[in-house]
């Protein structure tokens, strides 16, 4: 059984039909802290669930956003060890929730496009466990930090907030560029519909106004 905790951290198992994973960030090593960002494609009628090992105590953060597909829309699920529901919404767009584990053991969260039947549809989840470790060994002292170690941990906390930003906008990016390109399809296929529907119209005009001033002949039967 694959593991989101062991080495490598992040991995996927398949449901009944499996789905190709497309691995969009590494995952940081297994310490106090970790995340999860992975980008997969889900198929219709296809279900895919992933497995932690969570200690107790441990703050977690499920984040998840269809970025194509649909009506982007996807259904979750996350379990503790017991197989108590701790999450579940059907048919969401994007969504966050954090929990605190009330145990030790694996935690399972599962993604699902089974009421599509037609489309499928790419799903972006950051699954974050824990706290991130401290930037420098000594940050959690008594004594005060350094100016210099401050303002390191002060840029730090910046860039972290940064990256965070930057994923959100390439995912509405994303988002933009497929709804983008599924309108410009529609358009076409539109034009092409209304160019087919004028050349008809307007060959059976023709056809229509042809009759009109055609010369009907008719023949009179003259008795004998």
């Amino acid at each position: 059984m694959p593991w989101l905790g062991s080495a490598p951290r992040w991995a996927a198992a398949a449901g009944r039909w499996g789905c190709r994973l497309l691995v969009r960030a590494a995952v940081s090593g297994a310490g106090a802290g970790g995340a999860s960002e992975i980008t997969l494609e889900l198929p219709d009628n296809a279900k895919q669930c992933f497995y932690e090992d969570i200690t107790q105590g441990a703050k977690c953060t499920l984040e998840f956003q269809v970025i194509t597909g649909g009506h982007y829309d996807v259904d979750c699920r996350l379990e503790d060890p017991d197989g108590n529901v701790l999450y579940k919404e059907m048919k969401k767009q994007y969504d966050s929730y954090t929990f605190t584990a009330s145990q030790n053991g694996t935690y399972t969260f599962c993604f699902s496009n089974e009421s599509s039947t037609f489309t499928h549809k790419t799903v972006y989840f950051d699954f974050q466990v824990g706290e991130d470790p401290p930037l420098f060994p000594s940050e959690n002292r008594v004594s005060a930090l350094t100016q210099m170690e401050s303002a390191c941990v002060s840029i730090h906390e910046a860039l972290k907030s940064v990256i965070d930003h930057q994923t959100h906008f390439r995912l509405r990016e994303a988002q933009g560029r497929s709804r983008a390109e599924d309108l410009n399809t529609r358009v076409a296929y539109w034009s092409v519909g209304e160019a087919l529907i004028l050349l008809v119209v307007s060959i059976g005009q023709v056809f229509l106004l042809k009759s009109f001033f055609s010369d009907k002949r008719t023949t009179t039967r003259v008795g004998s």
